[in-house]
């Protein structure tokens, strides 16, 4: 496995930043997306929102993700992303979705 980091730069309503477990394969086998106001959502192969879901292609090679302007991509270890993936599953104060 590894895991990685993509900052998403932009002024919409869309998630802000993203933490990626991928698999060999390139594919994501787990995911945190955190919105500006600090609200989280998860997804893994057994469980998705409306606005969150596990890609149905292989991850971008990061330097791919980071040649574009409005992404900072970078690999995290292993630890850095179960700490986002503890909070993102236990810690969802907001009462609605601002889907």
């Amino acid at each position: 496995m590894r895991y990685v980091r993509v900052t998403w730069h932009h002024d919409n309503d869309e998630p802000i930043l993203y933490f990626h477990e991928v698999g060999a394969d390139g594919r994501e086998t787990r995911r945190v997306q955190i919105y500006r106001d600090g609200y989280s959502e998860w997804a893994d192969e057994s469980h998705e929102t409306d606005a969150a879901g596990l890609a149905e292609i292989p991850i971008a090679p990061i330097e791919e993700i980071a040649g574009q302007p409005e992404f900072k991509a970078e690999e995290i270890s292993q630890g850095q992303f179960e700490t986002e993936w503890e909070k993102a599953r236990g810690i969802n104060v907001r009462t609605e979705s601002p889907r």
